[in-house]
């Protein structure tokens, strides 16, 4: 019995973009199914034939996923920005076309995972399966007071709303782990800032189950078929 899937995943697994975007990518009218302009997103395909912009696309290609020690000044897109490199690059011998699953700044270092798994860079990074990402921050400010790590824990008021409980340990008087299930821009360092301890250098140390470990700046490793069940898992949780 040949799988059926909707459109929209089809063009996601195919590698043409995220789930989400490859939604949009049909209501815009580029995708035709069998020689018919189709609009439905929804629309359920088994082996028919399916065109963007004209060109046939050869099916779903293997979906796999990387973990990848971002160095600093690398940005956490697919494409540059003002000639800096991006995380996509430092893959340069995949030729899939690959997404930043959760992004970073281009200050902070650590634990970013690339994916053409539009269904699971959904899962893992929208809001309501509040996937964790634990980081590591060095601050300034002095050492850090049992005060501002418990108004840390609680939430902190931030200007876009307060922030989510979040897990928080001291590791050295200056430095601290702080665990959020959110995905604001620059938070972390925000929730720093707001209790009087300036952010000098932080790195994502785990995403949900997955921890960086010893990867070197700027090497990667491809996960286990294990590694990734477990991360999807974790996200429909």
């Amino acid at each position: 019995m040949v799988a059926t899937v909707r459109l929209a995943k089809y063009l996601a697994h195919c590698g043409v973009a995220s789930r989400r975007a490859a939604t949009e990518i049909v209501r815009s009218g580029r995708v035709r199914v069998d020689g018919a302009a189709e609009l439905d997103p929804a629309r359920e395909i088994t082996n028919q034939r399916v065109e963007l912009d004209g060109a046939p696309l050869a099916g779903p290609e293997e979906l796999v996923v990387y973990a990848l020690n971002k160095p600093a000044g690398v940005v956490s897109t697919a494409r540059g920005q003002n000639g800096r490199a991006t995380v996509v690059e430092l893959i340069d011998h995949e030729t899939r076309r690959l997404y930043p699953v959760g992004r970073l700044d281009a200050a902070t270092t650590g634990l970013i995972l690339l994916t053409n798994d539009g269904e699971l860079a959904n899962l893992l990074t929208h809001p309501r399966y509040e996937v964790a990402k634990t980081y590591r921050a060095r601050v300034g400010g002095g050492p850090v007071a049992h005060g501002a790590l418990t108004k840390l824990e609680r939430g902190i008021e931030l200007d876009d709303g307060p922030t989510a409980p979040a897990q928080v340990r001291l590791i050295a008087p200056n430095v601290i782990e702080i665990e959020i299930h959110e995905g604001r821009n620059r938070q972390v360092r925000r929730m720093c800032e707001a209790v009087g301890h300036p952010v000098t250098a932080l790195e994502r140390v785990r995403f949900g189950s997955l921890e960086l470990g010893r990867l070197p700046a700027g090497a990667h490793r491809l996960l286990s078929p294990a590694e990734v069940e477990q991360l999807r898992a974790q996200a429909r949780r």
